[in-house]
Order: C-alpha cells, then structure tokens, then sequence
C-alpha cells in the first residue's frame, strides 16, 4: 500500500518509514527539512519538500492515491511552544487539518495522528490511562489535545478512520539533541563529548522513556489494524532523571551534573499506561531503557567517528558585521580617490572636463542605492565647500550664493534620484526572483506530481498485463491447479509457488501415519538438496506445524530448516507440509508472509476437490475389491510422475509384481501393507505394477529384497516412458 508520512525526515519518521519498507509498502514523505534530515531515511521513497500546512498538499494527495496517512510533522518542544505559540499554533493545527482535509478528499483508508503524553498536564492519576482527565500545561499539549479533537470529529463527519498515539517521551538513534523529549539525546551527546549533564531542577521529575523502534512497530500494527480513537504508546515504567543518569554511568563516563533552575512548561511526573494497546493490537515494548540507551549511544559514537574520519571542506562565510561595514569603507575608500585627484588639479577640479565628484556619486548611487548615494552626495558638498573657503570665500557666502546653491542641489538631486531608482530596481529584482523561485518551486512540484501519476499509469499497466498480483496472474495460478489429480496438483503447486515467491528452493512433503516426512517434490535446482524421509520428532518445528495446523516462520533463522513451513489440511489432518528454504531478506515480511500463507492454502483447498474427486470415482478408478488402480488412472499418475521428472528430477521406478487373476487381491493387500504413502499400485498392460515414488534403481533393489522377505516377486521395468 501507498504510505505517506509527514515529518518523515525527523527521527520517529525515518524508524517508521524503514519499518513499512522492510513490510513491503511504497513510502512517500513530506518534510520541510525544519529540523528532519534527508540523510536519515536511507530506504527507497518518494520526498516532497513542502510544509504540511501548504495547500500544494492537495496536489501531492491527488496525484499519488495514499492508503494511510501518518502524521508526524509537528512544532514539538513544549517549553518554546510557549514563546512562539504562533508557529505551534500554524504548523500543529493548521497543518493537521490540512492533512485531514487532504485525506478526507482524496480517500485515505488509515489515518494516525501522533499525539504526546504532554496532553495529560500534571496528573496524580499515574500511570496515566487514555481515560485519565486531561489539562496540558503549555500550548504544545494543548495543540495536541485539540488535534485528538479534530481527528475524532472528522472521523465522525467524514467518516475518516483516524487513531491518535499518545506517545510518552520517545528517544533513538537520529534524534537532535534540543526540546524536552531530546533529553536522553542530550545527556548522550554530553557524556561522549566528556562535559557535565545539564540538569533542569533537582533531577527527581520523573519521565516515561519509550525507543523509537517500539513506536514503530506501535504505529505499523495500527495502520494494520481496525484500532482507531486514542491509545497510549509507552513503556509504562517511571525513571527519574536522576535514575536515568546511573542508567548512563552503566556504559558511559559522566564527568559531573550540573542543575539549573527548572524550566517553564516542565511537569513534575509522567508515566502512562499502555496496557489498551497490549491487549487490543498485541503490541508490548521490546526495548528496556538500558538497551535502548546502549543503541542510541553506540549510534551516536558511530556518527562522531564518521565526522572525524572524514572532515567536511570549510567554507568561508563572510560576517555579518563585516557585509554591513563593507559598503562604509568602499565608499570611504572611493572618496579618498577623490579626494587625491582633486589635490592633483590645484583647485582646477570644475574647469576639468570630467567632474570626478560627479561620477563617484553616480557610482555609489548604481552600486549601493540611496543609502550610499546620499553619503556621497554630502561629502561631495563637504568638499565643494572646503575647496571654496581654500580659495578665499567666507563660507558663510556659500548660503546666499545661486552658484553655490545650485551646486549642492545638483549633486543632491543626482545621488538621491539615481540611488532612489537603483533601490526601485533591486526591489523589482528582488521580487521578481522569489516570484521566480516560488514558480520553480511551484513547477519541481506539479513535474514531480507529473513524475509520480505517469509511474503509478505505467506500474498499472504492468500489472494488468504482467504483475503477479494482479487478477489475470491469480486467474491463472488458479488455472494451474485444477486439476483433480492430487499428484498433478502437487507438481503444479511446485511452479506456482517458485513463481509468486521468486524463489527456486520449494519442497513438499507427505506426511505419514508414522510420523514421517517423504520428500514428493522438489524444485529443480542442483544445489537444493534435501534428504527424501526424515522422522517429524528429529524437527520439533515442524512437528509443531503438522500439530498445530499452521504455518512457522524461521524467525531465528535456524540453519537447516525452511523460513516458511506450512500444513496443506484435509478432513482436519495435515496431510503434507509445503517448505521454503530460501528468502531474500528484504521479501522476509508480513506482505511475503501472509502470500505464502495464502498460497498453500490455494493448494489445499485444491487438493481437497481433488480427493473428492477420487473419493467420488472409487469404483471407476480401483479394481472391484482392492486398492488397485485400473490402468486409466494409473497412466495418469505416471503421466504426472514422468512430467514431474523432467521438470524437477524428480525420480521413481517401477516394479512388476508377479501375480495372477486369482491371487491378485491377496498379493494387492501383502504388497500394500508395505508401501509407503506416497507410492502407488496399479494395472498396467495386463500387469500389476508398484510404483515407487522419489526412489533410484538402488533404492528399487532395496524395496524388491524387502517385498521378496515377504513373499512377493517383483522385477524393475526398463522403458517407463514407453508407458506413459
């Protein structure tokens, strides 16, 4: 299924997005990289660059088609929610009803909304259940709390599925170290950097510390599952600051703790309790703080080592300070020009044919606008007033003299009116390049929208025509097993399985009365070798899957056993078991599991009509009396068995019985009280012929000597495709 997860770049976001890769989902992630990395998903995915509270989102939902909605984006520190309520405000509300709406329009299945334990407040009711009175203490968890409300109100208009996670104080690997819930991060990146822990207040307010895997396998199982309305997601298990920094001691060097004043928005205790989200969804944290902490910590290590091995290129960048001095002192720098040329022409600088004050002010005017022009406009007239007293004029004239005046408003009307269209022009400029950006931006987005609906045509067509998932391919795996042969059901189950789980390492077994395993049949690939009988008490496995009915998977991958076991069933018994031996680890998921779950029970249900259909044709299909096949249907088992043997080597061999009409039925019972199950007796050419399944001329030799103890006479046929 399609999955989008907002803030997918942040640290929650990216363990969550592995998780529904590694299950086989496609994963689509909008992050405006505020404080997400691109660097922390590593998997496969589809990102756009947007703000969830952007209205380009519609476009983003319409293009691809999501099933569940994840969203994670939020302003999350509570303590700076409280200085800017503003961007808590934009992006925790305004950015979730978008989302909702977005959804809503467009058909999203699932959508969860990750809440926080901060919507409790200061509560003596510890732990806190869902049910517990709520009463948040900053505008973080009121945000929260009221985006709870919008979820629960658009499931009851719109019909939405919406479930809100109220996670406790959630850390792991990726996570920054600023905001509350970053406090394990903080204290980790303190210790490896061997500086005092910073503690705010006397180290005795408690936290509930949940790892960042848990909450993804919480977030996974709901969008999985029917839950919706509101759960808690926690360890259930009070620490202390100050317990957590002993935890730390255990594995790290903690120089010294230093304790400031407590900061505003903190609460005293928090713990809640997850015991809902045990039962309904089956969920239970697998991570104690102890481990959790050793992960995030020898994380945190490997980082640093990765930094220091490999030193980023330093970039100058130019100061602040120095970008607003610079154009002071190149215009100072310009004016001291100036001011030589005018003491190299002795006070001749009007008669000049080019007035160097004139042009410097142009200049300062098309390089630095009004600001710089007017400067230069004024020392300009500074220096027209000094170089008339040098000449002997009372400066006190300047103010009554036409010339003078007309001068000064000269240079004035030039700098200002140059600098005034200089500024005009960089204002036009300016906008017009966010205008640019704003439709590059726009147009990356409608081409990447483009991008993804022309992929989603593409995969469609593909899966009509081709894909194994679509409903030409399961018509015709369905084709393949209709037969009401058992044994052409059996070597067709072979194929379609190599087929839907892209593999070459499929077995079947039968399953004997004895308790044993004989080896039907295999794929046909040389390196796969199995032994063709093994007791079921020599693999407690899969003893347990033909006693329980159902399938196992090798989640310890033990060496020697199938990944995937399944019973095929009939009349309530485990007749056979269908084993995959060899899985890639990225198709080792749910998706994979539930495939071959399904499969094999395809296969049984096929199987069952075909033993119907021999149960039905008794009469027309074993001699009058016997367990004897007529020589109809024992060419259509060695038909089965001659195709089975070209296509998965799949050997067996066939013995002549010496017998006649009249002790044929006494011979038939001796002779079946020794075969095993998956061998068969029948008429051929006049003949009584037992045909031994996955056996060798060696194997036959064996078999004959064991028959001739018991008074039975047989003889190996040559030519067997002659019969066929």
């Amino acid at each position: 299924m399609n999955v989008l997860i907002t803030g997918g770049y942040g640290f929650i976001g990216a363990s969550v997005a592995e998780r529904f890769y590694k299950e086989g989902h496609r994963v689509y992630i909008i992050d405006n990289l505020s404080s997400g990395r691109r660097e922390h998903v590593t998997i496969p995915h589809k990102a756009y660059v947007l703000s969830v509270e952007d209205q380009a989102c519609v476009e983003v939902f319409r293009s691809v088609g999501f099933d569940v909605v994840i969203h994670l984006a939020a302003h999350t520190a509570a303590s700076s929610s409280l200085d800017e309520p503003v961007l808590d405000v934009r992006t925790n509300i305004l950015g979730l009803v978008n989302m909702l709406n977005c959804s809503r329009l467009h058909g999203v299945k699932k959508f969860i909304f990750a809440s926080s334990a901060a919507v409790y407040g200061e509560t003596d009711q510890l732990p806190a259940r869902e049910t517990a009175t709520c009463s948040p203490m900053s505008p973080y968890g009121t945000s929260k709390l009221t985006g709870e409300m919008y979820c629960e109100k658009w499931r009851e208009l719109y019909n939405l599925d919406t479930l809100c996670l109220r996670f406790s104080n959630v850390y792991g690997p990726r996570q920054r170290t600023d905001g509350e819930a970053g406090v394990i991060s903080v204290f980790l990146r303190q210790a490896s950097a061997n500086q005092p822990l910073t503690v705010f207040g006397d180290g005795r307010q408690t936290r509930d510390f949940i790892y960042v895997d848990d909450v993804a396998d919480a977030i996974y199982r709901g969008a999985t599952s029917r839950a919706s309305g509101v759960y808690n997601v926690s360890s259930g298990v009070e620490t202390s600051i100050n317990e957590l920094i002993e935890t730390i001691r255990s594995f790290a060097a903690v120089p010294q703790v230093v304790h400031h004043e407590r900061r505003n928005g903190d609460i005293t205790r928090s713990c809640l309790d997850s015991s809902r989200l045990q039962l309904e969804l089956g969920w239970t944290p697998r991570y104690t703080l102890q481990e959790g902490l050793v992960k995030t910590y020898e994380w945190l290590l490997r980082q640093e080592a990765a930094v220091s091995a490999e030193p980023a290129p330093a970039r100058w960048q130019m100061p602040r300070w120095l970008a607003v001095f610079r154009p002071f002192a190149e215009n100072a720098i310009a004016f001291s020009i100036v001011i030589t040329l005018w003491h190299h022409q002795s006070g001749l600088f009007y008669e000049s044919i080019f007035d160097y004050k004139l042009i410097y002010i142009l200049l300062m005017a098309l390089l630095y606008g009004t600001r710089q022009s007017f400067l230069a406009s004024l020392a300009v007239i500074g220096l027209y007033v000094a170089d008339s007293v040098q000449n002997g004029r009372d400066w006190g004239s300047l103010l009554y003299d036409p010339e003078s005046l007309f001068v000064t408003a000269l240079y004035l009307f030039f700098g200002l009116s140059v600098g005034y269209v200089t500024d005009k022009h960089r204002k036009e400029l300016l906008f017009a390049k966010n205008e640019l950006a704003v439709e590059q931006q726009r147009f990356r987005l409608l081409m990447d929208v483009y991008k993804d609906t022309r992929s989603v045509k593409e995969a469609l067509q593909r899966q009509v025509l081709t894909s194994r998932d679509s409903l030409g391919r399961i018509h015709s795996i369905i084709t393949e097993l209709e037969s009401l042969e058992p044994e052409q059901v059996v070597r067709s189950a072979i194929g379609v399985l190599e087929n839907l789980m892209e593999t070459k390492q499929i077995a079947i077994y039968s399953v004997s009365r004895f308790g044993y395993l004989r080896l039907l049949l295999k794929s046909n690939d040389p390196a796969f070798q199995l032994p063709r009988s093994q007791h079921l008490n020599e693999v407690p496995e899969l003893s347990a899957v033909v006693d329980k009915k159902r399938l196992w998977v090798n989640k310890k991958l033990s060496p020697g056993l199938p990944m995937y076991a399944a019973p095929i069933v009939h009349d309530n018994e485990a007749i056979a078991l269908v084993c995959l031996y060899d899985q890639a680890f990225e198709r080792f998921t749910l998706y994979h599991e539930n495939l071959f779950k399904i499969a094999v029970e395809i296969i049984s249900r096929s199987l069952a009509r075909a033993f119907t259909y021999v149960s039905a044709t008794e009469n027309e299909r074993f001699v009058e009396g016997t367990s004897v096949l007529q020589e109809s249907a024992f060419r259509e088992v060695l038909r089965s068995k001659m195709q089975a043997k070209e296509q998965a080597q799949a050997d067996f061999t066939l013995l002549s019985v010496q017998a006649t009409e009249e002790n044929l039925k006494d011979v038939a019972e001796r002779t079946m009280r020794l075969m095993r199950d998956t061998d068969y007796l029948g008429i051929l050419e006049g003949r009584l012929v037992l045909l031994l399944s996955n056996t060798g001329p060696k194997e036959a030799d064996a078999a004959a000597a064991r028959l001739k103890q018991n008074g039975i006479t047989t003889e190996q046929m040559g030519g067997i495709a002659v019969y066929a």
